[in-house]
């Protein structure tokens, strides 16, 4: 499995917690092998919490699948 896909299978385990608040998130790129750059999408991404949702959930989720995963990004649109 390559790291797109790993990444992608992180998202994936994660979309059902944001879905239940209304959010969802992309991968807008993978920077040199360890960082991740993604965008919250509708609720998440105005939401006052989503830095600590970015790190405590979907960084840690993924650096679970990808552990050279350094930091993972939120991109604002």
């Amino acid at each position: 499995m390559d790291l797109i896909e790993k990444v992608n299978t992180a998202l994936d385990e994660i979309r059902p917690f944001l879905a239940a608040d209304g959010g969802d998130i992309s991968l807008i790129e993978i920077e040199e092998d360890r960082i991740v750059k993604v965008q919250l999408h509708g609720a998440c991404a105005g939401c006052s919490v989503n830095q600590m949702t970015l790190k405590s959930g979907v960084e840690m989720t993924i650096k679970k699948h990808a552990p050279q995963i350094e930091e993972v990004i939120n991109i604002q649109p």
